[in-house]
C-alpha cells in the first residue's frame, strides 16, 4: 500500500494543522451537538435509561447509536441499543456524522479535497499511459491497478471531483433544510466503499476523439459525469473538464502552511 498516495491527508501539513488538529474547525459539529435537535434526542435517551439528562452528552449517545448500527450492518442483529432510538433520532444522529465528514473530509474546507489532487492525478497518469500504449499497439503494461485506502481517502477525492455537493453548506442550523441533501456519507462511503475507473478502447467510432472512453463506478454503481450528465464520457472530454485540477493542483503548494512573519523584538 502506498501510504503517501492513499493517506495523502497525513502528509498534508495544511490539512493537519488547520483541520485535523484544529478544534475550531469542527465548530458546526460542536454547535449541532448543543442544538435543539440533539437536545431532544438526549432527553429521550436519558428518559429511557432512567438517567438525569445531565449525565449524557452527544458523544455518549452517538457511541450507543454506532453500537446499534454496527451490529445491524455487520451481523444483521438488532442490538438492544437500537431500542433507544426512533427513526427521527437516527436521522438526527446521521446528520451529526455527516456534518463531521462534510467539514473534515468533504466540502467544508477547500484543503480537504485539494489535498487529494495527488491521487486524482495519479489515476489519470495511469490512464494516460494505457492510452499511449494502446495507440502505439503495445501491450497494456498495467491492465488493472488496485489501490487500497479508507473512507478518508475516497471522500475528499469525490469532493475534488464535485460529486454529492449541495447548493447550501451543511451547518448546525439547517438540519431541516438539509433533509434531502446529496451529501450522505453513509451512502457515499459505506463499508467496502470502492471507486472504479474503466477505460474503453472503441474500434468502430465516427471520430478519433471517441476512440477512448471512460466510465466511473462508485460502489458498483455507474456515476453520471457532470459535464455530460451521461454515464460514459470520451477520455478527452473528461480530461478537459478536470484540466485545472490535472494541471494546476500541486500537492506541495496546496499543503504548504501559510508563512507567518515573525518580527524580532529588541530586548531593552
Amino acid at each position: 500500500v502506498n501510504d503517501s498516495l492513499m493517506r495523502f491527508f497525513d502528509h498534508c501539513a495544511k490539512f493537519v494543522a488547520l483541520v485535523e488538529e484544529n478544534d475550531t474547525a469542527m465548530c458546526q459539529v460542536n454547535a449541532f451537538k448543543e442544538g435543539p435537535e440533539m437536545r431532544k434526542v438526549l432527553e429521550k435517551v436519558a428518559s429511557a435509561l432512567c438517567l438525569p439528562v445531565e449525565e449524557l452528552n452527544a458523544d455518549l449517545v452517538q457511541v450507543a447509536f454506532l453500537a446499534c448500527s454496527y451490529e445491524l450492518a455487520i451481523k444483521n442483529v438488532t442490538s438492544p441499543w437500537c431500542s433507544l432510538f426512533s427513526e427521527e433520532d437516527a436521522k438526527v444522529l446521521e446528520y451529526l456524522n455527516d456534518l463531521k465528514q462534510y467539514w473534515k473530509r468533504g466540502y467544508g474546507y477547500d484543503i480537504n479535497s485539494r489535498s487529494s489532487c495527488i491521487l486524482f492525478q495519479d489515476i489519470f497518469q495511469h490512464l494516460d499511459k494505457a492510452v499511449e500504449e494502446s495507440k502505439s499497439s503495445k501491450p497494456i503494461s498495467s491492465p488493472l491497478i488496485v489501490q487500497i485506502g479508507h473512507a478518508e481517502t475516497l471522500q475528499p477525492l469525490l469532493a475534488l471531483m464535485g460529486f454529492f455537493k449541495d447548493d447550501e453548506p451543511l451547518k448546525a442550523n439547517n438540519y431541516v433544510r438539509q433533509m434531502h441533501r446529496k451529501f450522505r456519507s453513509g451512502r457515499i462511503v459505506p463499508y467496502a466503499a470502492n471507486l472504479v475507473f474503466v477505460l474503453y478502447h472503441c474500434d468502430q467510432v465516427k471520430t478519433s476523439k471517441e476512440e477512448y472512453q471512460v466510465q466511473m463506478l462508485l460502489n458498483e454503481k455507474l456515476m453520471l459525469f457532470h459535464h455530460s450528465n451521461e454515464t460514459i464520457s470520451t477520455y478527452t472530454d473528461l480530461k478537459d473538464y478536470y484540466k485545472d485540477i490535472l494541471e494546476n493542483c500541486h500537492f506541495k503548494e496546496e499543503c504548504a502552511l501559510p508563512k507567518v512573519n515573525i518580527t524580532a523584538v529588541d530586548e531593552l
